[in-house]
């Protein structure tokens, strides 16, 4: 999962979202570090911070996005604008090996590959993580970035 934050206690979102994402059958197996980032798509509002996080989940993909979106509304998460400022952010990046692709999801995540936001911490976490789909680890996604795009973003420490 990719999480991120840009409105209010961000550090306190993540932290906050890791906590119920437990308390509700997601058991988290690795953390990577938190990264502050400029926004990405709509590029008039704060920077992110941003975090993946590696687990275990028993239920189907579906179950799992309704998950992610009941905790990003439990953070108050509100859907207002895309791309847009927000309290919290939950991203399916990958399950597995599996595909999906539908209205609702798509896994692999579709814009992964252009996203140092992810890269970053994931190559932190699973640098040798093979999309489904895709011949290239994600830590060669990383170096396929333009390197403005890899240091514009940078460790957070509070």
């Amino acid at each position: 999962l990719g999480l991120g934050s840009n409105l209010g206690n961000r550090t306190g979102h993540l932290t906050r979202a890791l906590n119920l994402l437990e308390a509700r059958g997601f058991k988290v197996t690795q953390v990577s570090k938190v990264y502050e980032t400029p926004p990405w798509g709509l590029k008039d509002q704060p920077a992110f911070l941003n975090q993946v996080v590696e687990g275990e989940f028993s239920g189907d993909p579906f179950t799992l996005l309704n998950l992610a979106m009941q905790v990003e509304v439990l953070c108050g998460r509100e859907r207002l604008l895309h791309w847009g400022p927000r309290v919290l952010d939950i991203d399916i990046l990958a399950v597995g090996n599996l595909t999906v692709n539908s209205q609702r999801l798509s896994i692999p995540h579709p814009h992964i590959s252009q996203r140092a936001f992810v890269l970053v911490p994931w190559a932190e976490i699973a640098p040798l993580y093979q999309l489904p789909g895709t011949d290239m680890t994600i830590v060669e996604m990383l170096e396929k970035l333009p390197q403005k795009d890899r240091m514009a973003i940078s460790l957070w420490t509070e």
